[in-house]
């Protein structure tokens, strides 16, 4: 279930949020939001296993301590400027350029893993780093020939720079929850943790929404900006809603069950995923230096 989770959020959420900013949304601050608004729904994994199958005798939140509401807070915060960070990358990007600099996280993840949960170096993780750092590298050389049309050099590198923040951020994010997570017994307490993250994220982006003109925004945008209408706009954002957390919902359980490298890793095993997606379904240019990187990243990838 959680590998479902996750390969199916992870490809549908990213082409989904890319969906939104071709079509005439403009809100980085909605984008924000949908990533994180849908933690509600995690209270079916949290409550299902107590009253619905019976197989635990815990009820939720009830092992929850002070410690681990106020670091799933803290996390939380550090969550939101993440998704915030990949809402404006995003919006400048196209979808496969923007899957490959995110593969960069797993190069922060590496470092940031061994710093926090003493990961071992080993020499596929450093020939690993090397092969998508040169990856990320040549996207950026290749910056001129890969600007989405009407995106000016400028936001082309606001974009990149912000995604490889984002790519940063979260690889603080995995192994800070791989260190709490052994601590933690049960998939529920995962989703426990994770719906205050996103709570937390939520109100920072609503904070956001709020100063940047409110939700009265999200109404203009959808009856006098968004090309494919009003109805369709709802849609595109409750589907964002749902797939971004299928996504959150999976690498937490790939992080819980495994750990946070191996979580990185398979993410960026996504990535080559999603760059073959942006190319078929929004039509991305797929040049020399693209498919040099995307070796690249795949190589990088299968010598870990």
């Amino acid at each position: 279930m959680v590998k479902k989770a996750f390969n199916s959020g992870s490809i549908s959420s990213s082409l989904l949020s890319k969906f939104y900013f071709n079509h005439k949304g403009n809100s980085r601050w909605v984008s924000t939001w949908v990533q994180s608004a849908g933690f509600p729904l995690l209270l079916l994994p949290i409550y299902s296993p107590f009253y619905v199958f019976k197989s635990t005798h815990r009820k939720p939140f009830t092992t929850f301590t002070p410690k681990m509401l106020l670091l799933s807070i803290v996390i939380g915060f550090f969550l939101g400027l993440n998704n915030l960070l990949y809402s404006w990358g995003n919006s400048y990007l196209s979808v496969s350029t923007n899957s490959l600099l995110l593969s960069s996280q797993l190069v922060f993840t590496l470092f940031t893993s061994v710093i926090i949960v003493k990961q071992k170096v080993t020499y596929s993780n450093v020939t690993c780093v090397v092969l998508l750092t040169l990856s990320s590298v040549l996207l950026a050389v290749n910056s001129n020939h890969d600007k989405p049309k009407g995106i000016t050099r400028k936001k082309y590198f606001i974009g990149f720079f912000s995604t490889l923040g984002a790519g940063l951020l979260f690889s603080l994010y995995l192994p800070l929850m791989e260190k709490i997570y052994k601590h933690v017994y049960c998939y529920s307490m995962v989703m426990e943790m994770q719906m205050v993250m996103e709570l937390t994220a939520t109100v920072f982006a609503m904070l956001g929404m709020i100063i940047d003109g409110g939700f009265t925004e999200m109404i203009n945008e959808s009856k006098q900006v968004f090309d494919m209408g009003e109805k369709a706009y709802w849609i595109t954002v409750m589907l964002n809603v749902v797939t971004w957390q299928f996504c959150f919902m999976g690498t937490a359980g790939m992080v819980f069950i495994t750990s946070s490298l191996t979580g990185g890793v398979c993410m960026t095993a996504l990535m080559a995923v999603n760059v073959l997606a942006g190319v078929i379904v929004y039509g991305d240019n797929f040049g020399l230096i693209k498919i040099i990187s995307t070796i690249l990243c795949v190589w990088g990838f299968g010598s870990y």
